[in-house]
């Protein structure tokens, strides 16, 4: 298969993807995050295993006023909109 004019192999492609790190999981307090997002987290210096429950996770990030990481920010959407499916009664 041809893409942006390079030949590409799919299946290469589909064997390279690490879907496994996408995929949310139970961490020890509780929370439900990804591998990927702990991994930005942990590269900010926040850990996300100080904090009881996702309000206070996503309002700890929202106070790191100092860091530009736009995978931090892409985290934070992330968790924000998890936080509005799961814990907003509608």
């Amino acid at each position: 298969m041809v893409i942006n004019g390079q030949e590409v192999d799919v299946d290469t492609l589909v064997n390279n993807l690490d879907l496994d790190s996408q995929f949310l999981k139970k961490r020890e307090n509780g929370m439900y995050l990804n591998d990927y997002q702990v991994s930005v987290l942990e590269r900010n210096q926040i850990s996300y295993l100080e904090y009881p429950n996702l309000s206070s996770l996503i309002f700890a990030i929202q106070e790191q006023e100092d860091i530009e990481d736009p995978e931090l920010d892409q985290v934070l959407e992330e968790l924000q909109e998890l936080h509005y499916y799961k814990e907003t009664h509608k």
